[in-house]
């Protein structure tokens, strides 16, 4: 018997530690049969019931089942409708009479429940063990805030995540991360009802209160603007793609759950929504988020930068062979194709004798759905000899071959 109490242990933390990179099912004895280690202090940050649930799943692994125990009821004084929480806890106090073999040992306990209670675990875990890139390096995506835009957020499906930064003088810093839910078949969405969440660049439409869309959605919800400019030339489309809460009876949804949404716990949400700008704070959805070295980030946000300002030269220069070399041979706007578009800019070039062009508060994100793809938003002060105009104009620069070249444009 004592042979076997050191190999065994809890079924489930098996699968908590393959988040871990441990390996091999495990069993655990009946409680009692070790000392338990005194209960480290409960200690909680914005990645919600994670640094807890890590360390929890440590005792367990080491065998140390009285302290698991202890952080297990401390973690449900944080969060008492944590349906994982109270999984573990009810295993291990089973332990203490009985060996147990799996995750989750409730008499008759829907099998579908406990894989999606497997697969959260999973989802958190890995994603706190792996927090290392989101303080040393930069999402790809975000290549320049402007001011005014005080955050950004970074969903990644794949891992379940969302990643918020505030904007420090244009550069990223990671403020906080939070566990998602997405749609029950994953990402990609492309059409109304398959179920999936949007891969692309989008922005916080509005903001729903908890009395205008009912319990299910939590605390509340913030639409964003899908499907946005290029979804519509792809021809997705679908709509009510929001950010949301959870019902008051449900700490937090499996990662695959929404119809499409990304859903956080009603606890992250109202930390998340101290941060949104409506109409202002970008959303980037992506499959799995890709991270640069600062340099690297640098590097690319300068050589489009200077793209864009060539664009304003060309354009200043009254040169339109010049200027319209900046345009794809695939470029749209909403009513226009480039042939439209060139015969109607050769037209009214002829009346200019001079041109100015002032870009301010230039963003620019990178598409995570199509890696040569940037959508570039800005606010063009225009003056020339015959016209005065002042608006937000809308981009989307796709790299052909070695260079940038404009593929859309529009109102912003």
């Amino acid at each position: 018997m004592a042979r076997n109490i050191k190999v065994v242990r809890l079924a489930f933390a098996a699968v908590a530690l393959t988040a871990l990179c441990a390996a091999g099912a495990v069993v655990i004895a009946k409680a009692g049969t070790q000392p338990s280690a005194p209960a480290a202090p409960a200690t909680f940050s914005d990645s919600g019931p994670e640094p807890q649930l890590s360390k929890i799943l440590v005792e367990i692994e080491k065998n140390r089942l009285g302290s698991a125990l202890e952080q297990t009821e401390a973690l449900l004084k944080q969060y008492p409708n944590f349906r994982l929480a109270h999984l573990i806890k009810g295993d291990l106090l089973l332990a203490r009479s009985m060996p147990l073999s799996t995750f989750g040992n409730a008499i008759n306990a829907p099998q579908e429940k406990l894989s999606d209670l497997r697969e959260e675990v999973i989802a958190r875990l890995k994603a706190y063990r792996n927090r290392a890139a989101t303080t040393e390096y930069v999402p790809r995506y975000l290549m320049q805030l402007p001011p005014g835009h005080e955050h950004a957020i970074v969903v990644d499906t794949q891992k379940s995540r969302l990643y918020l930064y505030k904007n420090d003088n244009g550069r990223p810093r990671f403020v906080a991360d939070y566990y998602i839910t997405q749609g029950k078949l994953g990402a990609n969405k492309t059409r109304e009802g398959d179920k999936k969440t949007p891969i692309g660049v989008y922005h916080v439409t509005a903001s729903l209160s908890p009395k205008k869309v009912g319990d299910f959605y939590g605390t509340g919800a913030f639409p964003i603007n899908y499907p946005n400019e290029w979804d519509k030339r792809q021809g997705r489309n679908g709509h009510g793609i929001w950010l949301h809460g959870t019902p008051s009876d449900t700490f937090s949804r499996p990662p695959k759950a929404s119809d499409g949404c990304v859903v956080l716990s009603n606890v992250d949400l109202d930390s998340l929504a101290k941060n949104l700008q409506i109409g202002l704070t970008p959303v980037i959805i992506s499959n799995s988020v890709e991270w640069l070295s600062f340099d690297d980030w640098k590097n690319e946000r300068s050589a489009l930068n200077k793209k864009i300002d060539e664009w304003r030269a060309d354009w200043e220069s009254k040169d339109i062979d010049r200027y319209l070399k900046h345009y794809s041979s695939n470029f749209k706007t909403s009513d226009q194709t480039l042939e439209q578009y060139a015969q109607q800019k050769r037209q009214v070039n002829i009346g200019k004798e001079w041109i100015k062009v002032k870009l301010s508060n230039i963003s620019m994100f990178r598409d995570p759905g199509q890696e040569e793809l940037v959508i570039v938003t800005f606010e063009q002060d225009y003056k020339s000899n015959n016209l005065n105009n002042q608006m937000k104009k809308r981009q989307y620069w796709a790299r052909e071959g070695s260079t940038w070249k404009i593929i859309y444009e529009g109102a912003a």
